[in-house]
C-alpha cells in the first residue's frame, strides 16, 4: 500500500490545477485517479486495478480525507484534498475558457440530460462532442466513438473501480486528453443532487453529510474508511 502513498500528488490543488492546464495546453495525455481509502483497498485486492494505479501514466490525487489522514500517519506530507467534484468543476471552467472538446459518460439518462443543459447554459464555450449515460451495455463503443474526435477532457462517472478500469482499457487509443473517473459528480454538477453544505466541506465532513442523507452508506464507510485507518496504523508501527 505504501507504493500508492508514494505516488500521491502532494503539492495541493492550486499547483495541481496548474499542472492540468499545462497538460491541456501542450496537448499531452493525463489519466487521473481520485483516490480515497476504497481506491487503495481495491488496489490491494485486484491485480488489474493495482496495475493501473502503479502505472507511470497514472496520476493519483488525494480525494478522501481518509487518504490525507492515513498519509499523515505514514509521514507523507499531503497538503490538502483535491476532490473529484472540485476537479470536475475546475475542468469545466478551463474547457469553457479555452473552447476545449469534452466527452462525458456515466450516471442515469435523466442526469446526463440535465448536465447537458447545465453545460450549454453555464459553459457555452465548451464543445460537448459526446455524451452517454452509464447504463448502456456496450461502454467500450463510447471510447471507439470518441477516439478520433480530438477530445481534450473525458469524464467518466461509473463509480470505482469500473470507471478507472474502463479508462485504462482504452487509454492507449488517445494521444492527448485528460481522463478522470469522477464517481457521483455528475449528480451534483447537474443539480440532481446537492453537495454537502460549505461548513461540511470546510471541516472535511462531507462523508458524514452523505451518511446522514443516505444511512445505507454506513456499512461501506466502516469497511472502506475505519478499517482502512486501523490497517494504516498497523503499517506505521512496522516502519
Amino acid at each position: 500500500m505504501k507504493k500508492y502513498f508514494e505516488k500521491l500528488y502532494k503539492e495541493g490543488k492550486d499547483n495541481f490545477y496548474d499542472l492540468v492546464k499545462e497538460k491541456l495546453s501542450k496537448k499531452e495525455k493525463m489519466f487521473i485517479v481520485t483516490a480515497n481509502p476504497e481506491t487503495f483497498t481495491y488496489g490491494e485486492n485486484d491485480k488489474e486495478f493495482n496495475k493501473l494505479l502503479v502505472d507511470k501514466e497514472t496520476t493519483l490525487i488525494p480525494d478522501g480525507i481518509g487518504i490525507v489522514k492515513a498519509a499523515n500517519i505514514l509521514k507523507y506530507n499531503i497538503k490538502e484534498r483535491i476532490t473529484g467534484i472540485d476537479l470536475a468543476n475546475e475542468l469545466m471552467d478551463i474547457c469553457n475558457i479555452n473552447k476545449y472538446k469534452v466527452a462525458l459518460i456515466g450516471a442515469k439518462e435523466e442526469v446526463i440530460n440535465a448536465l447537458r443543459k447545465v453545460i450549454k447554459d453555464k459553459y457555452p464555450g465548451i464543445d460537448l462532442v459526446a455524451t452517454e449515460n452509464g447504463y448502456v451495455e456496450d461502454k467500450d463503443s463510447f471510447f471507439d466513438k470518441i477516439k478520433n474526435k480530438d477530445i481534450d477532457v473525458c469524464l467518466v462517472a461509473l463509480g470505482i473501480p469500473n470507471q478507472e478500469k474502463l479508462i485504462y482499457k482504452h487509454l492507449k487509443k488517445f494521444k492527448k486528453g485528460v481522463f478522470v473517473g469522477v464517481g457521483g459528480s455528475f449528480d451534483v454538477m447537474s443539480g440532481t443532487k446537492k453537495r454537502a453544505p460549505k461548513i461540511f466541506q470546510k471541516l472535511n465532513l462531507e462523508w458524514l453529510y452523505r451518511i446522514v442523507c443516505e444511512p445505507k452508506r454506513i456499512g461501506r464507510f466502516w469497511n472502506n474508511n475505519v478499517k482502512f485507518i486501523f490497517k494504516v496504523k498497523k503499517i506505521s508501527k512496522k516502519r
